[in-house]
């Protein structure tokens, strides 16, 4: 009797094809983590359910096995789930990517220094949704989902939004738990 065929079963046959899968670009899955706004304290404005939406969102993204957002402190990253608001509210798969973790993380540094330092932060205008959108472009092309990124126009778009807007833009927001781009492990 004769041995097993070779065959896509046959761990023989794939054995020639190891070095070749070695060049194959390992594709990461990208996810939005999502958080409402109850998680924040912007909440203590008791904005909830105001006109049957919650006022804003907290936005992240998870790729190459960890969590980066966006806030007063400039750019974070933390094992997902890590930060202090805990797991998020819904997990949004925007799709994968093939940008390696260190061309993303060379690309997180350079927006960093740039778009996305602490000071640029505003509520409503360049937020946390704001870096999850155009970080989840740069990785797949695709956007987060637009009923987040529309919500604080669509807010300051009543009398109520204005009303509070001076108040609203007041707040800084930093979600605790993440340790700030740029100090590998928390590092200073």
């Amino acid at each position: 009797m004769r041995g097993p065929r070779p065959g896509i079963r046959n761990p023989e046959f794939w054995s020639c094809f190891w070095p070749l899968l070695a060049l194959w670009p390992l594709w990461a899955s990208v996810f939005a983590s999502l958080w409402s706004c109850s998680a924040l304290v912007f909440c203590e404005l008791n904005l909830e359910g105001w006109r049957g939406i919650t006022p804003t969102r907290h936005t992240s993204i998870v790729v190459h096995e960890d969590e980066f957002f966006f806030g007063s402190g400039g750019i974070s990253s933390c094992p997902p789930g890590g930060t202090l608001l805990g797991p998020p509210d819904s997990v949004v798969e925007v799709g994968s990517t093939e940008v390696t973790q260190e061309i993303f993380l060379e690309y997180l540094a350079s927006l960093g220094e740039s778009l996305f330092r602490g000071e640029a932060y505003n509520l409503f205008e360049h937020n946390c949704n704001t870096f999850s959108n155009e970080v989840a472009q740069f990785l797949t092309g695709k956007k987060i989902p637009s009923y987040i990124t529309d919500l604080p126009s669509e807010v300051l778009s009543t009398p109520f939004g204005q009303a509070l807007r001076p108040l609203l833009d007041s707040i800084q927001i930093q979600p605790p738990g993440g340790n700030t781009f740029g100090r590998p492990n928390g590092q200073s």
